[in-house]
Order: structure tokens, then sequence, then C-alpha cells
């Protein structure tokens, strides 16, 4: 999954440790702080629905920028070049800005406390229940990736054993989601994201520095991988080859698109950041207050692995059965290279509240849909709020404990961005196919929720597994292959949803209120019934002021890029 060169170890001192105890102790005390606040399972699975915008839209973010995000992103940058931008301006803004201005309101006024949950309400106990079983697997998958990957890294930057770094990691971030729930989770989430920025902006600036800045940079990877790396588009035409090994079709489908929408409307690790706001509004601007640092974060993530390819040629051409670096080291190869003690363990202290960030948002959205959706609705119904409260956090401690043990099934990943964006694939993309119809289609019956959800996932793990593995088709990269998967999930998914609802009787008109677009919720014309904080009539507040401003600053950053 993640593979690290030797010779990477950090000259860590005391001052060093001290910066990362002095962490650990805060992470704590959050969490000491957030308990008195807990009271039922809604204040622990939601935060109470309490929260302001600006803490849950950066929460948001921060659940996103995990490790995985940092070390994968930035090893895309050494090996692809330019062409990571898409991962952000393509493949995430449009499909925040969908969430906020169109989604939320679905999922803020129904009142959910889940998206599984959603589904419920919309298709019924079997949409439910399988989507509860398929988010809690990959929420465990991808906590793991970030625990295990986590435990790698420490163990080459500072020679901890794996075994430490999972306990002392896992144990913190297990302590302050049992002790405060997802308020300890968010405003800890809060706190990482500045800290991962003050790790990765003194890496870039000095990296920079080092390579002769910006035009330094550009002259340097144009001799050495030439015009198209410093490109987003160049050489994505149809039929032609690139290092992506996708066009610009599969590109705006696959990444954009699909893959995209996917993940960043129906993923519950970040919708549970949303739905935590004190209000409609709040929800609503959540997703689309996180755009904007989401669309500057290449900065800080892609542009240090261009670096790392300009200082370490060798990057990526190793054998790593001999040490040799892979593109997984591009950001402690900088770390090692370029930052003094001090702002070293600022450093390691931002990568592992990064990884701690990541597992955190999968751990506290594997507890919410367990306890809820599973053993709550089917399993232990009908108990005392306090029996879930309690079971809430027993759960947590469970996902932390499977989470250690599901990461070795990604050992067969080089990259760990692939590995990450294959289960999106798998488990995403049918999951937004149910969604999208459900939500504009009112003839869409329940059975087609069901079978919608199993035969595009079932159909993306053909086309992964058996197509694209066993060399039937030929598809030049594995994230190629994971583009073409989504769109094969996505429209075997519709086409079997539009069959499927054609030879089976609709749900009732009346129960599809507030749950299908163009219908209002008993609450009120937005399905809200809410009361408005002051404020939240400013024009700068306004979510289409914010949704629109996101998307054009995002298309003004593919200018350099693209010409």
């Amino acid at each position: 999954m993640i593979t690290l060169a030797e010779g990477l170890r950090l000259p860590t001192n005391w001052l060093d440790y001290t910066i990362l105890a002095l962490y650990f102790a805060v992470v704590l005390g959050i969490g000491l702080a957030a308990r008195r606040s807990v009271r039922t399972s809604l204040d622990f699975f939601l935060s109470g629905r309490s929260l302001p915008a600006w803490v849950t839209g950066l929460a948001f973010v921060a659940a996103n920028l995990g490790a995985t995000e940092i070390l994968g992103m930035a090893a895309n940058g050494a090996q692809y070049g330019a062409y990571t931008v898409h991962w952000y301006w393509i493949g995430a803004i449009p499909a925040m800005v969908f969430l906020g201005l169109v989604m939320m309101p679905f999922y803020y006024g129904s009142k959910v406390r889940s998206v599984p949950e959603f589904l419920l309400h919309r298709f019924g106990p079997s949409s439910h229940l399988l989507s509860s079983v398929i988010f809690a697997v990959s929420s465990v998958l991808i906590a793991g990736v970030n625990l295990y990957a986590m435990a790698i890294v420490l163990q080459a930057l500072l020679g901890w054993p794996q075994w430490v770094a999972i306990v002392v990691a896992g144990f913190f971030v297990l302590a302050y989601i049992t002790i405060g729930g997802l308020s300890s989770a968010i405003y800890n989430e809060v706190l990482q994201f500045f800290v991962i920025l003050a790790a990765l902006i003194p890496l870039t600036i000095v990296g920079l520095k080092r390579v002769g800045g910006w035009h330094g940079l550009t002259d340097s990877l144009t001799a050495t991988h030439g015009d198209a790396f410093l490109s987003a588009w160049q050489g994505t035409g149809i039929g032609e080859a690139n290092p992506l090994g996708a066009n610009w079709l599969t590109i705006v489908l696959g990444l954009g698109f699909v893959m995209s929408f996917g993940y960043w409307t129906t993923n519950f690790a970040e919708v549970q950041r949303a739905l935590s706001a004190k209000n409609l509004s709040a929800a609503r601007r959540t997703p689309l207050i996180a755009a904007f640092p989401k669309i500057f974060i290449p900065l800080v993530v892609v542009v240090p692995g261009l670096i790392a390819v300009v200082m370490e040629p060798a990057l990526g051409k190793g054998d790593p059965a001999q040490g040799g670096l892979q593109y997984n080291d591009a950001i402690p190869v900088l770390m090692r290279d370029l930052l003094p003690n001090g702002v070293l363990g600022i450093a390691v202290t931002g990568l592992l509240a990064a990884f701690m960030a990541g597992m955190a948002a999968n751990v506290s959205s594997f507890n919410t849909v367990f306890t809820n959706d599973i053993w709550g609705a089917y399993l232990k119904k009908g108990r005392p709020d306090g029996y879930y409260l309690t079971t809430g956090r027993v759960v947590t401690a469970i996902g932390v404990l499977i989470g250690m043990g599901t990461a070795f099934i990604a050992s067969s990943f080089s990259n760990i961005m692939n590995y990450l964006q294959t289960l999106f694939s798998f488990f995403n993309v049918p999951l937004f196919v149910v969604f999208i119809i459900g939500m504009f289609w009112k003839r869409t019956s329940a059975a087609a929720g069901f079978w919608g959800l199993l035969s595009g996932t079932v159909a993306a793990m053909v086309n992964y597994f058996w197509l694209y593995k066993q060399g039937i088709i030929a598809i030049p990269s594995e994230q190629g292959a994971n583009f073409v998967s989504s769109i094969v999930a996505f429209v075997v998914g519709a086409l079997v949803m539009v069959a499927v609802t054609l030879v089976t009787e609709p749900r009732p008109a009346a129960s599809l209120a507030g749950l299908v677009y163009g219908t209002a919720a008993p609450g009120g014309p937005d399905g809200s019934a809410e009361l408005r904080a002051a404020g939240d009539d400013a024009w700068y507040r306004k979510p289409a002021v914010l949704g629109w401003g996101a998307v054009a600053l995002a298309a003004l950053c593919y200018v350099p890029f693209s010409f």
C-alpha cells in the first residue's frame, strides 16, 4: 500500500518531541471539554446539531485532508505532474457545491442522522440495510489505511516500531471520540487543519526557494519531463498517451462527475459534518466554505510533489526491495532534506494530525451508521437513548480495532491514492446513482433502489478485478481503471434502476414529501422549519454566491495550467 525507502530517518530531538507531546495533550483536552456537551445520542453522533458553519466547514475539509491525501496527492504530483490538479478543481469543487446547493436541503430538512437513513425514508429497509453495510465496511477499510500508513511513515521517519505507532495514534483517536463524540472529532479537525497547514506551508516555501522559485521549478521539470508534465490538459485527447492513462472524457465523466459526486455527496464521513450544523443555512454553507481552502490545497500538496522530483531525480525509479525511493516518499524526502529542528517537529505533528483527522472522520461516521442504521434499526430496536449512547462508545472502540486489521488488505498498492480511488468507485459511485435518480424521479420504486445499488457495486468490481486485472481490456494505469470502473458502475446502476422501476410499483406520493425534488416537507417549503440565525441573510452568506464563486475561482485556477 505504501512503502518508504530506507534512509529517510529524520534528525528529531527533544524540541520536536515536545511539540508532538503538546499536540497530544491539546487533543485530549478538547475531548474532555467536549464531554460536557454530550448528554444524548444526538449529541454524541451529530453534536446536537448545534455547530456554526465556519467550524463545520473547516472540519469538512480537514476530514478529507488526511495523510493519505497528503502523501498520495504529493505522490500523484511527482508521478503525474499537473494532471493531479484535476482531483481538486474538477474532481472536488463542483460536487461540493452541488452538495451545498442541491442535496443538503434534502439531508438536513428530513432530519436524518446519516446518509443511509435517507435511503430508508426514500426506498425502504432493503436499500437502507444494504447501504449501511456497504458504508460500514468501506469506513473501516479507509480508517485502516490511515492508521497503517501512519505506522509505516513514523517507522521510516522516527524509527518507531509499527505497533507502537498504531497503538499510540489509535489510542488518542479512540480516547477523544469516545469521550467527546462528534464534537470532539470536529473541533480536533479544526485544530488539525491549521496544524497541517503549519507543516506544509514552510515545506513548500523552503522547497521552492531551494529549486530556484516557481520559474526554476518549471524550467527544471520541462527540461526533464517535457511541457505536458506541467499542463492539465495536454495529451488528454481520446487516443493520446499520457502518464495518467486517461483522456479528457474519462477525466470529466469518470473523475469529475461520477467519482467526485459519488464521494462528496454521499460519503457520510463528510456529510456528517454538515448534518451537525446548527440550522439548514449553516448546513448548506458547510461544504461551500470548505470549497475555498480546498481550491488552494494543491499549492501545499501537489507542488511539494513537483519539488521532490527536482530535488530527488531518482524518485519513483528505484527498486523498493533495494530501498529505492518511491513516489510516496515525496513529502518525507522534503521533510528530511529541508526542515530544521522545531519546524521539523511541527511537520511531523502535522503529518500525524492528518492521519488522525482522516481516521477519526471514518471512525466517527462508522459508529453512527453501525449504531443507528444497523444495531438500532434491525438488531436492538426501541431501547432507551442512553443504551445507544453507550453502544456508540463501544462501537467506536470496535471500529478502531477493526481498522487496525483491515489496512493490510491494501498492501498490494504502491500508490495509496490508487487504493482509495478504487474503494470510492466500488462503494460511493453506486450509492450516488441511487441518490441522484431517487431524488429527481418520483416514479423510482423501492426495489429499484436496492437493485441499482447492488448492480452498480458488482459492476464496478467486475470491471476492475476481471476485465482490467485479467487484461481483457487494456487500460494504461490504475487511476484510468478507476475512472472506467466509476463510469461502468454509474451506467449499469442507472440502467438497472430504470428497468426495475418500469416493472414495479412506485411508492405512494405522500411518503415522498421532502425526499424528492419538487416536493415540500411538512416543516415548510424548504423542508427546514428552522429558526434562522442572525446574519444568515447577508449577501456573502448566501449559498448561491458562495457556490458559484467557488466554481468560478476553481475554473480560473486552471488557466496557468492550460496554455
